[in-house]
């Protein structure tokens, strides 16, 4: 048995909870990940994993031997590249996710000289309105916009995003278009919300100290950013939305900002990681570049 794989096995099973995910995600057959662990846990004298039909769970001792297995494997790659300083050199998978808009407008069209710079890196990217569990589906960074809750990750700031006040030149000509906030109340939002069933928090203002709240209209609630947009797009009512999200469409005027002296405050971005003594030199690599990629771009 190759000790060194067993561990790679072991702490992608781990990660994704699943033998059937790991073994997609590595690339064998279902049945090879499953005696490469039983082999490794008769060696080692301890049960490792908990193995039920719906998904798989570490013990005690698999959660200690976990750690210990991250930390080796990721000095063992770091020790593979010391001394070598060609980006040819860094190779191996890398797994990011970030929301949609920050995808296309940030990162896709600068990924081409990244991946020719490094080119035996490969990407997986994944890009929605759900936040993944970031140590389960085994990402090795996302991406967040908005305020951050406690996850056990470390968070790295990378700057704010500013919003804008946009509504459809159909839905202004129909309704009018609002000078003043005391206006809104005979207006419609696009509400959106993850979780539906949850009260819309209607128009949001920062005066420069705190947020403030404007109850509005509005006959639809979404889920999706793409939906949202597409919702004021048609007319159904205004949004408040990263800039970066709707420039050209502000450009064509396609929408048309609204109450531009009442923005709603600014959304932070954040990089997020698990926490590890030792990264990946790719996964470094990667961040420190993304981290310079979206710095002209978000305040």
């Amino acid at each position: 048995m190759d000790k060194i794989q067993a561990m790679q096995v072991f702490v992608t099973v781990a990660d994704m909870q699943s033998f059937t995910r790991a073994a997609e995600s590595l690339g064998v057959p279902k049945g090879s990940v499953s005696r490469l662990l039983q082999s490794l846990e008769n060696q080692m004298g301890v049960r490792l994993l908990h193995r039920t039909t719906r998904r798989v769970q570490m013990t005690q001792d698999g959660m200690v031997y976990y750690e210990r297995c991250r930390d080796l494997l990721a000095t063992l790659e770091e020790m593979d590249s010391l001394f070598q300083h060609d980006p040819t050199t860094l190779s191996g998978k890398l797994r990011v996710d970030m929301p949609v808009d920050l995808a296309i407008g940030f990162v896709i069209p600068q990924l081409p000289a990244f991946l020719q710079q490094y080119p035996g890196i490969e990407v997986e990217l994944g890009s929605s309105d759900r936040l993944v569990d970031v140590i389960r589906e085994g990402f090795d960074c996302v991406v967040r916009v908005g305020q951050l809750k406690d996850s056990g990750l470390i968070a790295r700031t990378l700057g704010h995003l500013s919003l804008a006040n946009c509504a459809s030149p159909d839905y202004l000509a129909r309704f009018g278009t609002p000078q003043k906030l005391d206006e809104l109340s005979q207006h419609a939002m696009v509400h959106y919300n993850l979780q539906f069933g949850s009260p819309p928090a209607g128009f949001e203002f920062f005066d420069g100290k705190q947020c403030h709240h404007i109850q509005t209209g509005g006959i639809i609630t979404v889920n999706s950013t793409e939906t949202y947009r597409a919702a004021c797009l048609a007319g159904l009512g205004i949004i408040q939305v990263p800039r970066i999200g709707v420039q050209s469409a502000l450009k064509t005027k396609a929408l048309i900002e609204i109450l531009p002296d009442f923005p709603a405050q600014p959304m932070p971005v954040s990089l997020l990681y698990p926490h590890r003594r030792n990264l990946a030199r790719r996964v470094r690599v990667f961040m420190e570049w993304l981290s310079q990629t979206m710095e002209g771009y978000v305040g």
